[in-house]
């Protein structure tokens, strides 16, 4: 019996003597040696491998990357519904056609996808449109966007990434390139970033987006380079960089940078069944952004060179049929009265196959190189005609301030308007040369009601094979004058070919 008086170093001592006896007994009765091992583990615990992390680039660049807030004056539009909506013909983003532009495949993630406020609740002030993303490229406060971020807004303003607020102003914006310029006014410096040298990016380097998805500011998101010049149908200048990394809603005109914390790529678009990220998002190239940004901050717009005439690729069988030696180069459908091109001699069949002795791989490529040129620049052409070549110089004029411009490639002259008021849609020679491509639809046009949308290729009119928008409106004619009131499209789609028919006449309202 233990008296209360025992202290716990006794009780110590008593353990540790019948342990030591239970030990001395095992070994002298075992043939082998015992071994004691621990009653607990240690905690599981993995030496990681060294690898890069993007910490460091995040840490550096997210002080000059901005959330940009979009706010118009214009009143809202009552929707039936009782909701309320901006602009675009009186209808809500929600309640567009599947087929209207604002809703093609590849869906700028600038829209308004929420139902703006009723009136009283802003009480008639200056109504949210639009949020995106942005990025300060100077330190006295220029700042790089989408145009599609801006393009509804009347007033503009950026939230910094601790949360400090400025109001903008726009200098100036670029549409066929989607870019924008917003320029704040504050006493201070800001944290910027520059391009980058994007002729060493290549398919599989790490790149960061950083931006404003779904107003949330500040995300920070990875992934690699999926693919270099994708053409996604969006306009004459299409070059982008492809990548997976996760871009959503309000990424637009946010940056996607190196690890060298240099800005690759401006975010415009993604491909998006569902609305939401699924791994394919596109960016705008620097070399091109930083051309386009450079002539918004000294200009407040864009000027670019304007060749004048109409092109489409040169395929495999048209190379062989004109003697040259492989598919390259831009084939000239058409010259536009006119045009520098045509006081230049250049006629319908020429193959312009070098600018200055820089290699047109197709026609999407002579598009760009002359676009980036300066009006009034003069150039020397390589064109290929009658089996052989020769060179041609051109002065270049500038390209048309026009809105309506044709030629798909953006060295053509005025679109052929008469086409989108007969019968509702846009056209531009395809790719592969065979038919033409569908670039815009009229949402309110038998066209549309039919189920024609952009990017689809109209391959003939009555049987007839198309080229052109001219081709098309000749069989149209024809179909007219023999007293058919529809003509029959042959269109091909995702799913297949198919027919359909459309008006021969436009329908007018009597005057009363």
């Amino acid at each position: 019996m233990f008296h209360q008086s025992t202290g716990p170093n006794k009780y110590r001592s008593l353990l540790k003597a019948s342990v030591a006896a239970g030990f001395a007994a095992a070994l002298f009765t075992a043939s082998v040696p015992l071994t004691a091992t621990e009653a607990l583990a240690d905690p599981v615990h993995v030496q990681a491998p060294e690898i890069p992390g993007f910490a460091d680039v995040v840490e550096a660049v997210s002080p000059a990357v901005v959330s940009v807030v979009v706010e118009s004056n214009v009143q809202p539009v009552a929707q039936q519904d009782g909701s309320f909506g901006f602009g675009f013909g009186g209808r809500g983003f929600d309640n567009l056609p599947d087929d209207h532009p604002l809703k093609r495949f590849f869906k700028d993630f600038g829209a308004p996808n929420e139902p703006a406020p009723p009136p009283q609740a802003r009480k008639g002030g200056p109504r949210p449109v639009a949020q995106g993303s942005g990025f300060f490229v100077s330190e006295d406060g220029y700042l790089v966007t989408n145009n599609h971020v801006v393009r509804e807004g009347d007033a503009f303003s950026v939230r910094m990434d601790d949360g400090t607020e400025y109001d903008a102003k726009l200098i100036g914006t670029d549409p066929r390139t989607d870019l924008a310029v917003l320029k704040v006014d504050a006493d201070r410096e800001f944290t910027y970033v520059k391009f980058a040298d994007d002729s060493n990016l290549r398919v599989g380097d790490w790149v960061v987006a950083v931006g404003n998805p779904f107003g949330l500011g500040g995300t920070v998101t990875s992934g690699i380079v999926s693919a270099l010049g994708r053409d996604i149908s969006s306009g004459p200048y299409d070059d982008y960089i492809q990548v997976d990394a996760a871009v959503n809603h309000g990424n637009s005109g946010g940056p996607t940078f190196d690890l060298s914390g240099e800005v690759v790529g401006v975010n415009t678009a993604i491909f998006s069944p569902s609305g939401g990220n699924v791994g394919i998002a596109f960016a705008i190239p620097s070399h091109l952004a930083q051309d386009v940004v450079t002539d918004l901050i000294q200009d407040g717009a864009v000027e670019r060179g304007w060749l004048g005439v109409r092109i489409q690729p040169v395929t495999e069988d048209i190379a062989e049929s004109i003697g040259l030696a492989k598919p390259e180069g831009a084939l000239i459908s058409e010259p536009t009265n006119d045009s520098p091109g045509a006081k230049a001699g250049l006629k319908q069949g020429d193959v312009i196959t070098a600018v200055n002795g820089d290699v047109i791989e197709d026609a999407r490529s002579l598009s760009r190189m002359i676009g980036m040129m300066e009006p009034g620049q003069t150039v020397d052409l390589s064109v290929w005609r009658d089996g052989k070549s020769q060179t041609i110089e051109v002065k270049l004029g500038e390209f048309p301030a026009d809105e309506d411009i044709a030629s798909a490639e953006g060295t053509g002259g005025p679109v052929e308007s008469s086409l989108m008021k007969q019968l509702g849609f846009e056209v531009r020679p395809a790719d592969d040369g065979k038919g033409v491509t569908v670039t815009a639809v009229d949402p309110d046009s038998a066209a549309a009601t039919k189920g024609l949308t952009e990017g689809q290729k109209i391959l003939s009119v009555n049987n007839q094979e198309v080229s052109s928008a001219e081709d098309i409106l000749k069989q149209v004619k024809d179909a007219a004058d023999k007293g058919r009131k529809q003509a029959l499209f042959q269109v091909e789609t995702e799913n297949g070919n198919m027919f359909t028919a459309l008006p021969t006449e436009t329908e007018t309202e009597d005057a009363g």
